[in-house]
């Protein structure tokens, strides 16, 4: 598995359970678990249930918030509709949770050992299974080699493994640049509310309630939305991603809300330029496949990005249960290829959906049309700690 993030973790623990071996690498030198609030749709929360881990959902549940209520308001700070989230009898709620509840929570279910940080992954080959039996080779840049029958990349927006599965994928500026952090905030929306602050069709901001500490503290998630050029310059791009929350943009949104954010720890910020990619036409080449972002980053107009790469991880895990793989029939191609296509065949219509989907819904609340600017490899890189940005004024978050 190439990258910590939500999907390879869940998927990583529900493979070690089936028996397994396992290897998670992580390029950086701890999860990347800081900075933001996380909207789990009850589809992602579902995705949890269904993975069987035990105390995982139950985690999830004890830490999170369950959404009450949207609220939108123009940047005056005037409310133009608020409505309760639609909660159903029997049925798991969406979930208000902090970034580092989910990762932690994921990386508990691994013993600490399969989990290699400082570990950046370089290229990757692989060889015929019939011919091989660790038919694919990854290469790291310590020197380190890892050769194995599968390998996943769950290496978010920023994809290496992406890069040879499907060479056409091509990363598309969405038009801004996004701040999201999380503050110590008693007071300015509470008891799982999340609010939209918005302009016409355009989305500038979003707070919402992230609950409390095991310490008591109560914690509040913000984002902020700036339209704006992308720097044709790499270095003048990550630049600016270390500035603060520009004045000007501050000065767009109520008094209050400019003050939350400027209260707010510059540790506790993070910032990201906003891409989405065109939906692939595979998921996997042989032995080498893609899930979550790798696969099909999307706009945060629906916040389906974190629930999509837990869906995956499921459904990969499903099929790769040890006992399917020996049910199915021992004719050619092998078992794990078979369950591999199985899978793209299952996932693709889904997640092509949730990226079409998204993409019509950032059009009509005023984000810029995708536009093409490179491929993967070269993109520059973020900080971590993506969250679902903002939801659009009249929109609620899908099951």
């Amino acid at each position: 598995m190439v990258g910590a993030g939500s999907a390879g973790l869940l998927l990583a623990a529900l493979l070690h359970r089936q028996g397994h071996r396992v290897r998670v690498f992580e390029k950086a030198d701890r999860l990347r678990a800081e900075g933001c609030g996380i909207l789990l749709v009850r589809s992602g929360v579902e995705a949890i249930a269904a993975s069987g881990l035990e105390g995982l959902l139950e985690r999830f549940l004890a830490q999170g918030l369950a959404v009450s209520r949207f609220v939108v308001r123009n940047l005056r700070g005037d409310l133009i509709d608020s409505s309760p989230a639609e909660q159903v009898a029997g049925e798991l709620p969406s979930l208000l949770l902090h970034r580092r509840v989910i990762l932690e929570a994921l990386a508990s279910a691994l013993p600490p050992e399969i989990i290699q940080f400082n570990a950046e992954v370089l290229h990757w080959r692989q060889s015929d299974p019939d011919l091989d039996p660790a038919p694919v080779e990854a290469v790291f840049r310590q020197g380190d080699l890892w050769r194995g029958d599968l390998l996943v990349g769950a290496d978010g927006l920023f994809s290496r493994v992406a890069s040879l599965v499907a060479p056409e994928r091509q990363l598309n500026y969405l038009g801004d640049r996004v701040w999201r952090g999380v503050v110590a905030d008693a007071s300015f929306c509470r008891e799982g509310e999340f609010f939209v602050y918005a302009r016409g069709r355009g989305v500038y901001a979003n707070v919402f309630d992230l609950g409390a500490t095991a310490s008591e503290e109560a914690l509040t998630h913000w984002g902020v939305f700036q339209e704006e050029p992308l720097p044709g310059e790499r270095e003048e791009q990550r630049r600016l991603l270390e500035e603060p929350v520009p004045e000007e943009a501050l000065a767009k949104v109520p008094a209050d809300l400019a003050a939350l954010i400027r209260s707010t720890p510059a540790d506790a910020v993070v910032a990201n330029w906003s891409f989405d990619i065109n939906p692939l036409p595979r998921l996997h080449q042989g032995r080498v496949v893609l899930i979550g972002d790798a696969a099909h980053a999307m706009s945060s107009s629906q916040a389906r990005g974190m629930t999509a790469g837990l869906e995956d991880a499921v459904a990969l895990a499903r099929l790769l249960d040890p006992r399917a793989l020996v049910a199915s029939s021992a004719a050619a191609p092998p078992p794990v290829d078979r369950a591999l296509s199985a899978w793209e065949r299952e996932r693709l219509p889904v997640v092509h959906a949730y990226q079409e989907r998204s993409r019509a819904v950032s059009a009509r609340t005023g984000r810029r049309r995708p536009l093409r600017v490179r491929g993967a490899g070269a993109a520059p890189g973020t900080p971590p700690g993506a969250s679902p940005g903002a939801l659009p004024p009249t929109a609620r978050p899908p099951a």
